[in-house]
């Protein structure tokens, strides 16, 4: 008891002496003032970039030092966090010392800042980071350099696993990862310093160093890898546990794991309370307490029935998923089905791509030669674990929805202790295993007699890829033209799959922006893609997704027909300046391809995100269609006279569920319902389907439920 009130006294005061440090004091004044000042601060963080719909920006973590407001200067030390929205930030190291010019404001959440820094403009660099950071960035500069002379895939993930450095790191690799319960591959956890202490525990006791004298030299090895890797939650709290171990190895004393736990925690808390928000730190700690409490036990058992290590995987894997979930599940949303099947295939590849790689980044700065012969070893342990993540994720049923938050955590508890009782309960578990086979025969009725998709004979199928863009004219069997691609490349490969689409002779990129164009690797795993159009005035951003690829601006007035469609560019205009960055996101919206999209029995104009001057300028060319899709994803700055001179008889407006633009807005899902139009929308109805009839457009809904199959479908016959 004792020693519990004195770790409550010493975090309290720690805290406490935290939270006055930078909830008072000048930064925090000039930030409740919402001041502009020149400073200039110390980087403490690799920067954290972050995209949305309008632009990317780079989140830094800094400690102020120097702060110029009104002419005067005064000399603080806090930390801060800096916004920057020029691409040089995003090349910043930790301890480089950099001034900027700043508009402060005041921290939305409860976190240990003095202010939140919004920059404009490139960070001005004082001086050269510090040797260590210079020395460390050459390590990882030189390891990917080595790396990538492998294929793409394995050449973006070996240092990630090696380092945590997942720059080149696809954001549809990283998807797959997710799926299938492997992204705590992707940065350097204590299972990466554990491979690491002990090889090198084992190239010393060969060498002939005794036990008192081999820890020494896995401890600095240990402290190098940290300044390579970058001292994150979970390496830091993996590093105190180490060191406590090595410390424990060399006195000779029996190692306790669960006390170094506790231990490493008590100590990286008290030096950093933010630790104690951290979520990565909390699955760090929660996975390393799962393999110390449960899988010993949980081993021994399953050695009874499986060789030994066969069990001993098992027990390591579903130990630390357990104890995770919880935290997972309050994150996700979703619980990973097979991620302890993932984790098994890829378990034996770990350690050699591990080794192999802290091999190549140790000799990459001295012989490249030589780094590029030991990173083929590497590469081909990283491959398999690729592979592993890219077939589990590809299972149906692989993650299985759940209810976020506390409530989803507090479900997911309940639902193991009533598991624990059924397993301890023989009775009661046979009649729940009776109870599941009904839910699973169900099921499989449910998808035996579920209506088809897609519909027969569909025109265009808006998919539902969240908050985005991703339309689906039809143009032959296995064929179609795709509008936008939206945000996430396995959420417009599944509804292509799903429509059986396999070639796509025209993929038409409206804007430059994230949610119209980053889900194009996913149109194009196992597709031919034939022309791509972009827009005449475009920023480029979309080059990236486009190699290899033939691709012609877009010029109004332009006609396509492929099969009995025909396809014709309205807008833009090819005249005006080529956009020159994303910062206007109101001006990229206005340079969005206008697609009209006619057929016999058929006719669409497909908007991109064109806002009121675009659609004001549009007005006079505005042909009368049956289906319009709304611009903007329903954003309230509409032109009442654009939408009416459609004369639409369906709106169908792509949006993503609960986004934070507030979109479709009710004064325009209001206008269009005045206007005589049927509303759908993806948020609510999934993947939109068109079919014409003799009557008019019938639409038909599909909600898809884990796996796509159809939960709910409903048709409307709309009629001119």
């Amino acid at each position: 008891m004792g020693a519990v009130l004195v770790c409550v006294a010493a975090s309290a005061a720690g805290t406490g002496l935290r939270l006055s440090a930078v909830s008072s004091g000048p930064v925090r004044d000039l930030a409740e003032a919402d001041a502009r000042v020149s400073l200039e601060a110390v980087v403490t963080g690799d920067p954290q970039v972050r995209q949305s719909e309008e632009r990317t920006m780079a989140l830094v973590r800094a400690r102020a030092e120097r702060v110029r407001a009104a002419g005067r200067p005064i000399t603080v030390r806090v930390p801060v966090l800096l916004i920057g929205m020029d691409p040089a930030w995003r090349s910043l190291v930790p301890g480089q010392r950099v001034r900027a010019n700043a508009r402060l404001a005041p921290p939305r959440h409860a976190e240990l800042l003095a202010a939140v820094g919004i920059v404009r403009g490139p960070p001005q660099p004082l001086g050269e980071p510090p040797a260590v950071q210079r020395a460390a960035e050459t390590v990882r500069a030189r390891l990917r350099e080595a790396a990538a002379v492998l294929p793409a895939d394995q050449g973006a993930v070996l240092p990630g696993m090696v380092v945590g450095d997942t720059s080149r790191l696809p954001p549809e690799l990283a998807e797959d990862f997710a799926a299938a319960g492997l992204t705590h591959l992707l940065v350097v956890s204590g299972a990466n310093l554990a491979i690491v202490a002990g090889a090198v525990l084992a190239i010393c006791r060969f060498t002939g160093l005794g036990r008192r004298r081999a820890p020494v030299p896995a401890a600095l090895a240990l402290l190098a890898f940290v300044v390579v890797a970058r001292p994150e939650p979970s390496v830091l709290r993996a590093t105190v546990m180490a060191l406590i171990g090595l410390l424990a190895f060399m006195s000779g004393r029996e190692r306790q794991g669960l006390p170094a736990l506790s231990a490493a925690v008590l100590l990286l808390v008290l030096l950093d309370p933010g630790l104690a928000r951290s979520y990565g730190f909390a699955l760090s700690v929660l996975a390393t307490g799962g393999l110390l409490v449960l899988a010993p036990r949980w081993r021994e058992r399953l050695r009874r029935r499986l060789p030994g290590p066969v069990a001993e995987g098992l027990a390591v894997t579903a130990a630390a998923q357990l104890a995770c979930l919880p935290v997972l599940v309050m994150l996700t949303g979703e619980i990973a089905a097979a991620s302890i099947a993932a984790n098994m295939l890829a378990m034996p590849a770990v350690p050699v791509a591990t080794l192999l790689g802290a091999l190549t980044a140790a000799i990459a700065p001295v012989a490249m030669p030589v780094a590029r012969l030991t990173v083929w070893p590497a590469g081909l342990a990283v491959g398999w674990i690729i592979g592993v993540a890219r077939v589990t994720a590809g299972i149906p049923y692989a993650t299985l929805p759940w209810r976020e938050g506390t409530a989803g955590a507090a479900a997911v508890l309940l639902a193991g202790a009533v598991g624990y009782l059924l397993w301890r309960c023989r009775p009661l578990l046979a009649l729940a295993a009776a109870v599941l086979s009904g839910v699973i025969a169900a099921g499989v009725l449910m998808r035996v007699t579920a209506p088809d998709w897609p519909p027969a004979g569909w025109q265009y199928v808006a998919c539902d890829v969240g908050q985005g863009d991703a339309g689906v004219l039809a143009t032959g069997p296995g064929q179609a033209v795709v509008v936008d691609t939206g945000p996430d490349p396995d959420l417009v490969d599944s509804c292509l799959d799903g429509l059986g689409v396999r070639s796509i002779p025209l993929l038409v990129l409206t804007h430059p922006h994230a949610d119209h164009i980053d889900g194009t690797p996913g149109v194009r795993r196992g597709r031919s893609v034939g022309t791509v159009v972009t827009s005449a005035r475009t920023n480029g951003k979309e080059d990236r997704h486009l190699a290899e690829l033939a691709v012609r601006p877009a010029t109004a007035g332009h006609r396509w027909r492929i099969g009995d469609l025909t396809l014709e560019i309205l807008a833009p205009a090819t005249t005006g300046p080529a956009l020159l960055s994303d910062a206007d996101g109101e001006a990229v919206n206005n340079t969005s391809v206008v697609l009209l999209a006619r057929r016999p029995g058929f006719s669409a104009l497909l908007t991109g995100d064109i806002e009121i001057d675009a659609q004001r300028a549009l007005l006079p060319r505005v042909p009368h269609v049956q289906l319009l899709k709304v611009p903007h994803h329903g954003a309230r700055y509409q032109d009442p006279a654009f939408l009416a001179a459609t004369r639409a008889t369906i709106s169908i407006t792509s949006v993503g569920e609960g986004n934070d633009y507030g979109h479709p807005a009710p004064s325009t899902l209001a206008l269009l319902q005045r206007l005589g139009m049927r509303v759908y929308r993806t948020d609510l109805h999934g993947d939109i389907a068109v079919v014409p009839t003799r009557r008019g457009l019938t639409v038909i809904t599909r909600q898809p439920r884990p796996g796509g199959k159809i939960m709910r479908a409903c048709c409307r016959t709309e009629g001119r």
